[in-house]
């Protein structure tokens, strides 16, 4: 990603939370005077300002590839940014108190991406070994992603060691058959009466008589049958006489007498 002054300036500047935000006094690199600033880490930069309402930093530190230690200065509370290299400069901060002291050193060592990188190895790490002491039991190994698979725990998770499970039994019309088992033919019981058969099976309930209709009804239902048209031929003629009956009548009315 390509940076200039602009983009700094507005990440600086804008609402994004920050890691760490305070006044420290820092060293100058040709004077050795301090001067009071105003730091603002956001990410693996660190910004500084003349004051804490300036609108643009001074300087922008990129904290990677360095290392945050204490080091001996005129002024207490002192830590040094340091880059490896011959040419490369040295940075000396002093903070206002011990606490704050404490908390920029701590702040400032966790915000390079190689100390990421390092937490993310060891947490990746740790998962394995707990996946590895889940699976066997073994705290030390070490086991790749790809090829970590769950292990048995114990018999009950064997499907040769499980109990048999009771036989569903089958149903017919959505009803559940009382003593049926698939392939087999149970004779029919013919006592009428309830109880268990020979292999403790609880026998069904007799089924009720279907009823039956009378020769009164079954008359009655034939007849209506018989009278009642079939088709929309039949109503459209028979309602239609109806109609035209009416419609007659209705004209010889209006004539009137002749």
């Amino acid at each position: 990603m390509k940076l200039n002054e602009r983009s700094l300036a507005f990440y600086a500047t804008c609402d994004s939370p920050a890691d760490n935000t305070g006044f420290l006094y820092k060293r100058g690199e040709r004077h050795t005077a301090y001067h009071r600033r105003w730091f603002v880490l956001k990410g693996n930069m660190l910004f500084y300002f003349e004051e804490r309402e300036s609108r643009e930093p001074v300087g922008v530190i990129v904290l990677e590839g360095c290392t945050v230690e204490l080091c001996e200065s005129v002024e207490d509370f002192a830590f040094a940014i340091r880059f490896g290299g011959a040419k490369s400069r040295t940075y000396v901060l002093a903070a206002e108190s011990q606490a704050a002291m404490e908390s920029w050193v701590k702040s400032l060592s966790r915000a390079s991406f190689d100390y990421l990188r390092v937490v993310v190895r060891e947490l990746e790490k740790q998962l394995e070994d707990m996946r590895c002491g889940v699976a066997g039991g073994c705290r030390g190994c070490w086991v790749s992603p790809g090829s970590w698979k769950p292990k048995p725990l114990g018999p009950e998770r064997c499907p040769e060691l499980l109990p048999a499970l009771p036989t569903i039994q089958p149903k017919e019309n959505g009803c559940a058959v009382w003593n049926n088992v698939l392939g087999t033919d149970q004779p029919s019981d013919t006592s009428g009466c309830g109880g268990h058969d020979g292999e403790g099976n609880p026998r069904p309930p007799p089924l009720p008589p279907r009823r039956r209709a009378s020769s009164s009804e079954a008359g009655g239902a034939g007849a209506a049958a018989v009278e009642t048209p079939s088709t929309f031929c039949q109503l459209h003629q028979r309602y239609g006489q109806e109609v035209a009956r009416l419609r007659q009548d209705w004209l010889e009315r209006r004539r009137g007498p002749q």
